[in-house]
């Protein structure tokens, strides 16, 4: 099932953030937090953050940009990840990359003009055992291979 995002507003970003404010480990929580109300992070919410948690903006950025889960702008409709680790590498997922890089038409890191799919690396899921591997907007999928990866890339593309 797909997500539904808020569109982004400062008074609710400012809600989200003083809700959260006074946890531990409150920068993450808060940066997990819009994302998961928008989708991604506005980068109008990282002076905000900082001015809560009394920290620069410089210490929230370093957080924001050292966590690859993290968006900078929305994702598309559907998020294909994959995993990009030694194990799926070495079995065959530098060519599955490759593969729905080409019929995606975006590189890693992207998302399609039509904003249905977000291709994204993740560095490891886990799933050695069963590598290559990848998600689809959260749901595991290990053992791919090119009939797999093009099934998710179908499904994603409706």
């Amino acid at each position: 099932m797909t997500p539904v995002y808020e569109p982004w507003e400062a008074a609710r970003g400012a809600a989200i953030i003083s809700e959260h404010g006074k946890v531990e480990g409150a920068t993450l929580v808060i940066l997990h937090a819009l994302q998961e109300a928008f989708g991604y992070v506005p980068e109008a919410a990282l002076p905000m953050i900082a001015s809560e948690l009394n920290l620069s903006r410089a210490e929230v950025y370093g957080v924001f940009t050292f966590y690859h889960d993290f968006r900078h702008k929305p994702a598309g409709r559907h998020v294909l990840k994959l995993c990009r680790a030694e194990a799926c590498q070495a079995a065959g997922g530098d060519a599955l990359a490759a593969r729905a890089e080409a019929k995606l038409g975006v590189s890693l890191g992207n998302t399609t003009a039509d904003a249905r799919v977000t291709l994204e690396p993740i560095y490891c899921l886990g799933l050695c055992a069963t590598a290559p591997s990848a998600t689809l907007d959260g749901r595991l999928i290990g053992r791919l291979d090119e009939a797999r990866i093009d099934a998710l890339i179908s499904e994603a593309q409706r």
